[in-house]
Protein backbone atom coordinates (compact mmCIF):
# COMPACT_ATOMS: atom_id res chain seq x y z
CA UNK A 1 0.00 0.00 0.00
CA UNK A 2 1.70 3.57 -1.11
CA UNK A 3 -0.03 6.27 1.75
CA UNK A 4 0.31 9.76 0.44
CA UNK A 5 2.60 10.76 2.50
CA UNK A 6 5.07 8.37 0.80
CA UNK A 7 4.02 9.54 -2.56
CA UNK A 8 4.74 13.05 -1.51
CA UNK A 9 8.10 11.93 -0.22
CA UNK A 10 8.71 11.00 -3.16
CA UNK A 11 7.02 13.90 -5.70
CA UNK A 12 9.75 16.13 -3.36
CA UNK A 13 12.45 13.74 -3.35
CA UNK A 14 12.16 13.44 -7.66
CA UNK A 15 11.63 17.30 -7.40
CA UNK A 16 15.12 18.05 -5.99
CA UNK A 17 16.94 16.03 -8.01
CA UNK A 18 15.50 17.75 -11.14
CA UNK A 19 16.44 20.80 -9.22
CA UNK A 20 19.88 19.52 -9.36
CA UNK A 21 20.42 18.39 -13.08
CA UNK A 22 18.18 21.61 -14.34
CA UNK A 23 20.94 24.36 -12.62
CA UNK A 24 22.92 23.44 -15.83
CA UNK A 25 20.41 24.33 -18.06
CA UNK A 26 19.64 27.88 -16.92
CA UNK A 27 17.69 29.63 -13.43
CA UNK A 28 14.37 30.10 -14.92
CA UNK A 29 13.88 26.34 -15.11
CA UNK A 30 15.23 25.53 -11.94
CA UNK A 31 13.29 28.61 -10.06
CA UNK A 32 9.77 27.13 -11.32
CA UNK A 33 11.07 23.46 -9.71
CA UNK A 34 11.73 25.36 -6.89
CA UNK A 35 8.56 26.82 -6.61
CA UNK A 36 6.90 23.84 -6.53
CA UNK A 37 9.12 22.04 -3.69
CA UNK A 38 7.70 25.34 -1.63
CA UNK A 39 4.23 24.66 -2.35
CA UNK A 40 5.01 21.11 -0.75
CA UNK A 41 6.88 22.35 2.02
CA UNK A 42 6.48 23.20 5.60
CA UNK A 43 2.46 23.91 6.70
CA UNK A 44 1.23 23.42 3.48
CA UNK A 45 2.09 19.48 3.78
CA UNK A 46 0.17 19.48 7.26
CA UNK A 47 -1.93 22.00 7.44
CA UNK A 48 -4.76 20.33 9.13
CA UNK A 49 -2.79 18.98 11.60
CA UNK A 50 -0.30 15.34 11.46
CA UNK A 51 -2.10 13.62 13.72
CA UNK A 52 -5.62 13.27 15.63
CA UNK A 53 -5.75 15.82 18.49
CA UNK A 54 -6.94 18.63 19.93
CA UNK A 55 -6.33 22.53 18.76
CA UNK A 56 -4.33 24.07 21.85
CA UNK A 57 -3.26 28.17 22.30
CA UNK A 58 -0.61 29.87 24.43
CA UNK A 59 -1.34 33.10 25.41
CA UNK A 60 1.70 34.65 26.38
CA UNK A 61 4.00 32.21 24.75
CA UNK A 62 7.42 34.32 24.52
CA UNK A 63 7.58 34.36 28.45
CA UNK A 64 9.04 32.86 31.12
CA UNK A 65 5.96 30.34 31.84
CA UNK A 66 5.44 30.74 27.92
CA UNK A 67 8.61 29.06 26.39
CA UNK A 68 8.86 26.39 28.66
CA UNK A 69 4.92 25.70 28.46
CA UNK A 70 4.57 25.95 24.86
CA UNK A 71 7.42 23.24 24.73
CA UNK A 72 5.71 21.05 27.00
CA UNK A 73 2.67 20.90 24.71
CA UNK A 74 4.34 20.56 21.70
CA UNK A 75 5.42 17.09 23.27
CA UNK A 76 2.04 16.40 24.50
CA UNK A 77 -0.14 13.48 22.53
CA UNK A 78 -2.84 14.68 22.27
CA UNK A 79 -2.08 18.27 20.88
CA UNK A 80 -2.49 18.50 17.18
CA UNK A 81 -2.18 22.35 16.41
CA UNK A 82 -0.41 24.57 18.37
CA UNK A 83 -0.64 28.19 18.21
CA UNK A 84 1.36 30.46 20.02
CA UNK A 85 0.63 34.19 20.36
CA UNK A 86 2.79 36.89 22.20
CA UNK A 87 3.43 40.54 21.76
CA UNK A 88 7.04 39.94 20.69
CA UNK A 89 9.35 37.36 19.65
CA UNK A 90 7.17 34.74 18.63
CA UNK A 91 8.67 34.16 15.46
CA UNK A 92 11.68 32.95 17.17
CA UNK A 93 10.10 30.72 19.91
CA UNK A 94 7.72 29.29 16.96
CA UNK A 95 10.47 28.67 14.69
CA UNK A 96 12.69 26.94 17.48
CA UNK A 97 10.14 24.72 19.15
CA UNK A 98 8.61 23.66 15.27
CA UNK A 99 11.90 21.64 14.80
CA UNK A 100 10.62 19.23 17.23
CA UNK A 101 10.12 16.10 15.80
CA UNK A 102 6.54 15.70 17.76
CA UNK A 103 2.64 15.43 16.14
CA UNK A 104 1.23 18.78 16.86
CA UNK A 105 2.13 21.18 14.11
CA UNK A 106 3.16 24.64 15.79
CA UNK A 107 2.01 27.93 14.20
CA UNK A 108 3.23 31.72 15.81
CA UNK A 109 0.87 34.58 15.71
CA UNK A 110 2.52 37.89 16.67
CA UNK A 111 0.84 41.00 18.18
CA UNK A 112 -2.88 42.44 18.32
CA UNK A 113 -4.12 41.83 15.01
CA UNK A 114 -3.33 38.95 14.80
CA UNK A 115 -4.50 37.77 18.14
CA UNK A 116 -8.09 36.76 16.17
CA UNK A 117 -6.16 34.44 14.46
CA UNK A 118 -4.35 33.05 16.71
CA UNK A 119 -7.56 31.67 18.34
CA UNK A 120 -10.10 30.62 15.79
CA UNK A 121 -11.17 27.34 16.00
CA UNK A 122 -9.09 26.06 19.61
CA UNK A 123 -10.50 24.02 21.79
CA UNK A 124 -8.20 25.22 24.75
CA UNK A 125 -6.48 28.30 25.82
CA UNK A 126 -3.90 28.71 27.91
CA UNK A 127 -3.06 32.47 29.19
CA UNK A 128 0.18 32.59 31.12
CA UNK A 129 0.32 36.59 29.56
CA UNK A 130 1.52 38.89 31.57
CA UNK A 131 4.26 40.08 33.73
CA UNK A 132 6.24 38.54 36.55
CA UNK A 133 6.41 39.39 40.51
CA UNK A 134 9.73 40.80 41.36
CA UNK A 135 11.22 40.54 44.71
CA UNK A 136 9.18 42.83 46.92
CA UNK A 137 6.59 43.01 45.03
CA UNK A 138 2.82 41.17 45.79
CA UNK A 139 0.56 39.69 43.52
CA UNK A 140 -1.97 42.73 43.98
CA UNK A 141 1.11 44.96 42.57
CA UNK A 142 0.76 43.44 39.22
CA UNK A 143 -2.81 43.52 39.30
CA UNK A 144 -3.35 46.26 37.06
CA UNK A 145 -1.40 45.71 34.28
CA UNK A 146 -1.99 42.04 33.85
CA UNK A 147 -5.95 42.50 34.55
CA UNK A 148 -5.78 45.03 31.11
CA UNK A 149 -4.24 42.20 29.63
CA UNK A 150 -6.38 39.58 30.64
CA UNK A 151 -9.30 41.44 29.86
CA UNK A 152 -8.23 42.35 26.12
CA UNK A 153 -7.05 38.31 25.72
CA UNK A 154 -10.76 37.30 26.87
CA UNK A 155 -12.14 39.69 24.85
CA UNK A 156 -10.43 37.78 21.31
CA UNK A 157 -11.98 34.39 22.97
CA UNK A 158 -14.62 35.34 23.35
CA UNK A 159 -15.55 36.31 19.69
CA UNK A 160 -13.15 33.51 18.24
CA UNK A 161 -13.10 30.32 20.24
CA UNK A 162 -16.63 30.94 22.75
CA UNK A 163 -16.56 27.45 23.35
CA UNK A 164 -13.03 26.67 24.26
CA UNK A 165 -11.74 25.24 27.68
CA UNK A 166 -10.03 28.46 29.04
CA UNK A 167 -7.41 27.92 31.63
CA UNK A 168 -6.21 31.29 33.29
CA UNK A 169 -2.65 31.49 34.62
CA UNK A 170 -1.85 35.23 34.61
CA UNK A 171 -1.67 36.73 38.46
CA UNK A 172 -3.42 37.68 40.21
CA UNK A 173 -5.72 34.20 39.79
CA UNK A 174 -8.13 35.29 42.31
CA UNK A 175 -8.65 38.07 40.49
CA UNK A 176 -7.88 37.73 36.61
CA UNK A 177 -10.77 34.90 37.00
CA UNK A 178 -13.61 36.80 38.11
CA UNK A 179 -12.34 39.73 34.93
CA UNK A 180 -12.40 36.80 32.62
CA UNK A 181 -16.11 35.63 33.54
CA UNK A 182 -17.14 39.56 33.41
CA UNK A 183 -15.69 40.09 29.99
CA UNK A 184 -17.93 36.19 28.54
CA UNK A 185 -20.62 37.55 30.75
CA UNK A 186 -20.71 41.16 28.11
CA UNK A 187 -20.20 39.13 25.64
CA UNK A 188 -22.93 36.39 26.05
CA UNK A 189 -20.46 33.61 25.90
CA UNK A 190 -20.37 32.68 29.36
CA UNK A 191 -20.33 29.21 30.53
CA UNK A 192 -18.53 28.87 34.13
CA UNK A 193 -17.97 25.02 33.25
CA UNK A 194 -14.90 26.37 30.94
CA UNK A 195 -13.01 28.96 32.95
CA UNK A 196 -10.28 27.46 34.99
CA UNK A 197 -8.19 29.44 37.20
CA UNK A 198 -4.57 27.18 37.38
CA UNK A 199 -4.12 26.56 40.92
CA UNK A 200 -2.20 22.87 40.66
CA UNK A 201 1.27 24.55 41.16
CA UNK A 202 0.12 24.78 45.22
CA UNK A 203 -0.53 21.44 45.06
CA UNK A 204 2.25 20.19 43.19
CA UNK A 205 4.43 22.22 45.68
CA UNK A 206 2.17 20.23 48.61
CA UNK A 207 2.99 17.23 46.92
CA UNK A 208 6.91 17.57 46.62
CA UNK A 209 6.64 18.96 50.24
CA UNK A 210 4.97 16.65 51.90
CA UNK A 211 6.95 13.84 50.09
CA UNK A 212 10.14 15.38 51.45
CA UNK A 213 8.63 15.37 54.92
CA UNK A 214 7.51 11.89 55.00
CA UNK A 215 10.00 10.46 53.11
CA UNK A 216 8.01 9.64 50.02
CA UNK A 217 8.25 9.80 46.28
CA UNK A 218 6.27 13.24 45.49
CA UNK A 219 4.11 11.69 42.53
CA UNK A 220 2.71 9.07 45.07
CA UNK A 221 1.47 11.67 47.27
CA UNK A 222 -1.97 13.94 47.00
CA UNK A 223 -2.66 16.85 49.02
CA UNK A 224 -5.63 18.81 47.70
CA UNK A 225 -5.43 22.37 48.16
CA UNK A 226 -8.44 24.99 48.17
CA UNK A 227 -9.48 28.71 48.42
CA UNK A 228 -7.10 30.48 46.27
CA UNK A 229 -3.85 31.23 44.58
CA UNK A 230 -2.28 33.64 47.09
CA UNK A 231 -0.48 33.55 50.12
CA UNK A 232 -2.98 32.72 53.13
CA UNK A 233 -5.81 31.94 50.30
CA UNK A 234 -3.75 28.94 49.79
CA UNK A 235 -5.00 26.41 51.97
CA UNK A 236 -3.61 22.72 51.92
CA UNK A 237 -5.47 20.02 53.22
CA UNK A 238 -3.30 18.24 54.95
CA UNK A 239 -5.66 16.33 56.94
CA UNK A 240 -6.47 14.18 53.60
CA UNK A 241 -3.68 13.52 52.13
CA UNK A 242 -3.23 10.32 50.37
CA UNK A 243 -1.57 8.22 51.45
CA UNK A 244 -3.09 9.12 54.95
CA UNK A 245 -1.06 9.98 57.62
CA UNK A 246 -0.38 11.99 60.45
CA UNK A 247 1.67 15.36 61.39
CA UNK A 248 2.34 16.92 64.41
CA UNK A 249 1.45 20.56 64.66
CA UNK A 250 4.91 21.94 63.66
CA UNK A 251 4.97 19.54 60.51
CA UNK A 252 1.61 21.62 59.66
CA UNK A 253 2.24 24.73 60.72
CA UNK A 254 5.78 24.53 58.47
CA UNK A 255 4.33 22.66 55.37
CA UNK A 256 1.36 25.34 54.90
CA UNK A 257 3.63 28.30 55.28
CA UNK A 258 6.04 26.58 52.92
CA UNK A 259 2.87 26.26 50.24
CA UNK A 260 1.69 29.09 51.00
CA UNK A 261 4.76 30.87 50.59
CA UNK A 262 6.34 28.76 47.62
CA UNK A 263 6.27 31.61 45.33
CA UNK A 264 7.65 34.05 47.36
CA UNK A 265 10.83 31.46 47.82
CA UNK A 266 11.60 31.17 44.35
CA UNK A 267 11.24 35.00 43.91
CA UNK A 268 13.92 35.88 46.40
CA UNK A 269 16.07 32.71 45.70
CA UNK A 270 16.53 34.05 42.07
CA UNK A 271 17.40 37.47 43.18
CA UNK A 272 15.57 39.64 40.86
CA UNK A 273 15.68 37.36 37.82
CA UNK A 274 12.27 36.30 37.63
CA UNK A 275 9.58 34.60 39.71
CA UNK A 276 8.71 30.49 39.38
CA UNK A 277 8.26 30.19 35.78
CA UNK A 278 9.46 26.44 35.24
CA UNK A 279 7.84 24.71 38.21
CA UNK A 280 4.57 26.92 37.02
CA UNK A 281 5.12 25.98 33.11
CA UNK A 282 5.49 22.00 34.63
CA UNK A 283 2.29 22.50 36.65
CA UNK A 284 0.03 24.09 33.90
CA UNK A 285 1.35 21.75 31.00
CA UNK A 286 0.00 18.65 33.94
CA UNK A 287 -3.14 20.73 34.20
CA UNK A 288 -3.79 21.25 30.15
CA UNK A 289 -3.39 17.58 29.77
CA UNK A 290 -5.86 17.06 32.46
CA UNK A 291 -8.61 18.87 30.34
CA UNK A 292 -7.44 17.74 27.23
CA UNK A 293 -7.91 13.90 28.66
CA UNK A 294 -11.09 15.26 29.91
CA UNK A 295 -12.25 16.81 26.95
CA UNK A 296 -10.80 13.26 25.10
CA UNK A 297 -13.60 11.20 27.39
CA UNK A 298 -10.98 9.91 29.76
CA UNK A 299 -13.01 8.78 33.43
CA UNK A 300 -12.30 10.15 36.80
CA UNK A 301 -9.87 13.33 35.73
CA UNK A 302 -9.89 14.59 39.22
CA UNK A 303 -8.04 18.50 39.83
CA UNK A 304 -7.90 21.42 42.08
CA UNK A 305 -9.26 24.59 40.28
CA UNK A 306 -10.38 28.19 40.86
CA UNK A 307 -13.26 27.99 39.37
CA UNK A 308 -17.02 29.41 39.81
CA UNK A 309 -18.34 27.66 42.87
CA UNK A 310 -21.21 27.29 45.47
CA UNK A 311 -18.50 25.28 48.00
CA UNK A 312 -18.50 28.47 49.93
CA UNK A 313 -20.66 31.59 50.02
CA UNK A 314 -17.65 33.35 47.26
CA UNK A 315 -18.34 33.26 43.74
CA UNK A 316 -15.41 31.67 43.11
CA UNK A 317 -13.23 29.28 45.20
CA UNK A 318 -10.45 26.62 44.44
CA UNK A 319 -11.46 23.08 45.42
CA UNK A 320 -11.59 19.17 43.73
CA UNK A 321 -13.04 18.85 40.61
CA UNK A 322 -14.36 16.57 37.85
CA UNK A 323 -12.97 17.55 34.48
CA UNK A 324 -15.43 15.73 31.08
CA UNK A 325 -16.07 16.78 27.85
CA UNK A 326 -17.33 20.40 28.91
CA UNK A 327 -14.74 21.37 31.43
CA UNK A 328 -15.55 20.94 34.76
CA UNK A 329 -18.26 18.21 35.50
CA UNK A 330 -18.59 18.06 38.79
CA UNK A 331 -17.24 20.76 41.77
CA UNK A 332 -16.49 18.28 44.62
CA UNK A 333 -17.31 18.99 48.37
CA UNK A 334 -14.36 20.32 50.45
CA UNK A 335 -15.03 17.07 52.91
CA UNK A 336 -14.18 17.12 56.68
CA UNK A 337 -11.59 19.81 57.89
CA UNK A 338 -9.78 19.84 61.10
CA UNK A 339 -9.73 22.74 63.66
CA UNK A 340 -6.53 24.29 62.01
CA UNK A 341 -7.99 24.15 58.27
CA UNK A 342 -11.31 25.54 59.71
CA UNK A 343 -9.38 28.39 61.01
CA UNK A 344 -7.46 28.78 57.87
CA UNK A 345 -10.32 28.90 55.56
CA UNK A 346 -12.31 31.84 56.99
CA UNK A 347 -8.58 33.41 56.66
CA UNK A 348 -8.74 32.54 52.99
CA UNK A 349 -12.48 33.60 52.66
CA UNK A 350 -11.25 37.08 53.95
CA UNK A 351 -8.78 37.67 51.45
CA UNK A 352 -10.55 35.47 48.46
CA UNK A 353 -13.54 38.15 48.94
CA UNK A 354 -11.61 41.48 48.18
CA UNK A 355 -10.08 39.89 45.32
CA UNK A 356 -13.32 38.82 43.49
CA UNK A 357 -14.50 42.41 44.38
CA UNK A 358 -11.58 43.92 42.72
CA UNK A 359 -11.41 41.95 39.60
CA UNK A 360 -15.05 42.35 39.14
CA UNK A 361 -14.63 46.46 39.53
CA UNK A 362 -12.06 45.96 37.05
CA UNK A 363 -13.94 44.30 34.10
CA UNK A 364 -17.38 46.65 34.75
CA UNK A 365 -15.76 50.23 35.32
Amino acid sequence: VITDAAITRKVVVQALASIAISSCRGNSESSELMEEVAILKGSNCRAKGAAPGFKVAVLGASGGIGQPLSLLMKMNPLVSVLHLYDVVNTPGVTADISHMNTGAVVRGFLGQPQLESALTGMDLVIIPAGIPRKPGMTRDDLFNINAGIVRTLCEGIAKCCPNAIVNVISNPVNSTVPIAAEVFKKAGTYDPKRLLGVTTLDVVRANTFVGEVLGLDPRDVNVPVVGGHAGVTILPLLSQVNPPCSFTSEEISYLTSRIQNGGTEVVEAKAGAGSATLSMAYAAAKFADACLRGLRGDAGIVECSYIASQVTELPFFASKVRLGRSGVEEVLPLGPLNEFERAGLEKAKGELAESIHKGVAFANK
